[in-house]
């Protein structure tokens, strides 16, 4: 007997099999033919017989293709008439058949998981990634190109051998959880709410030292079920700088190289993604300097942060990600700056927030919310203090009233 769900599905094939409106006319009657009355007749009775006939071989072809749907959907009912499905079909399925049990398993998977693993909600949208990265993301261009060259590779790489490690560095609302976003919802239909995407805050997740031995079993055992349940895994972990030695020690295991233990077992791939404002002030520091030499924004590389970007990261007292095996081992693949914003910066967000709640706006607008930041240093005032953290929040106040 079918549930509620099935029948819906069931009906909705059967609706795709049915003959075409062309075949109709007005009230659902035959088109009649030209000529005399009785050959209008004959015709209506032609078209008649051809129905029946036609609902016949639906009713036999809505069968077949609901077997094949539900083994879709429902993987793990598909052995409960593997003689039925063994047998060779006396016809074979056209292709605009074909193309419509691809579009309706589509739609259903929108609505309801497909399987019982999570791998089949992994998209690798490159493409929406280059283009998110390239709209969305404002005065980031290393990170852009770090992130997006970074992950297409290692997720088109046949047999990786090690977790790919990234480390996010930079002032506060410079856009690291924009990005980390990004990559969940251009990798995963469900985005952030995937099976296979874990987000640790440390603050939150991890809050009392007191309890590191009890965190580090959680940490290790939440990791080991999500590579177990999914072949691609994402892993967020923020306020990196506020971890535990303890906990950055029982990550290690995890982003050390592994040697394949079967060669024709598929490879897992793991993403691990480490944000931290620590390193923003030299960042911000080296480009201050950049731009006061006459340099533009777009000119600074990687090549002007990247070594002291790092011997930042280990110098710092306050964090212990620096002095942890993760950064001395060399376990972090990436240390990717994101620069701080500037004015410029600070109003396209100001736009994106406008747009993304479908209000109207005005360059003066656009302005104004721009001009509640904070801008440091004092003397050059350049760049936006809290990036554009709380920009959608401030639209309010230049909202008209009523």
């Amino acid at each position: 007997m079918l549930g509620g769900t099935e029948r819906l599905l069931w009906l909705l094939l059967l609706s795709l099999l049915l003959p075409p409106p062309s075949a109709w006319g007005h009230g659902g009657q035959a088109r009649p033919r030209e000529g005399t009355e009785e050959a209008g007749s004959a015709g209506a009775w032609l078209a008649f017989k051809g129905l029946r006939e036609r609902l016949r071989a639906a009713g036999a072809l809505s069968r077949r293709y609901w077997a094949l749907f539900s083994c879709r959907v429902w993987p793990e009912g598909c052995g409960k008439d593997e003689e039925a499905s063994a047998r060779p079909p006396a016809w074979s399925f056209a292709l605009l058949g074909q193309q419509y049990l691809d579009i309706l398993s589509t739609w259903s998977c929108s609505f309801w998981d497909c399987c019982d693993r999570g791998d089949c909600r992994i998209i690798n949208n490159f493409t929406g990634l280059e283009a998110d990265l390239r709209v969305r993301l404002h005065g980031q261009h290393l990170a852009r190109e770090l992130v997006l060259t970074a992950v297409k590779a290692y997720l088109e790489m046949p047999r990786p051998d090690k977790a790919l490690a990234l480390s996010f560095h930079g002032w506060s609302g410079t856009g690291k959880n924009f990005v980390a976003r990004m990559l969940a919802e251009n990798l995963y239909q469900d985005g952030l709410r995937s099976d296979c995407v874990k987000v640790f805050i440390s603050t939150l997740h991890f809050p009392h030292p007191k309890n590191v031995d009890l965190y580090e079993e959680e940490l290790t055992d939440k990791i080991r079920k999500t590579q177990e349940h999914c072949r691609q895994t994402l892993f967020i972990l923020d306020e990196a700088e506020k971890l535990h030695p303890g906990l950055l020690e029982a990550l290690r295991p995890h982003l050390e190289r592994q040697a394949p233990s079967n060669r024709r077992a598929e490879s897992k791939r793991t993403i691990f993604l480490f944000l931290s404002n620590l390193g923003g002030n030299i960042i911000n520091e080296v480009v201050l300097n950049l731009l006061k030499a006459g340099q533009s924004r777009e000119e600074v590389r990687m090549e002007h942060l990247e070594s002291r970007l790092q011997a930042e990261i280990v110098a710092s007292t306050d964090s212990g990600f620096g002095h942890s095996r993760l950064v001395k081992e060399n376990l972090i693949d990436l240390f990717i700056p994101f620069l701080p914003l500037e004015f410029r910066h600070v109003r396209l967000c100001a736009r994106d927030a406008f747009l993304s709640q479908d209000l109207l706006y005005t360059e003066e607008a656009l302005d104004e919310i721009a001009r509640m930041m904070v801008y440091v240093p004092k003397e050059e005032q350049l760049f936006s203090s809290q990036g554009c953290k709380s920009i959608s929040q401030r639209i309010s106040y230049v909202l008209p009233e009523g």
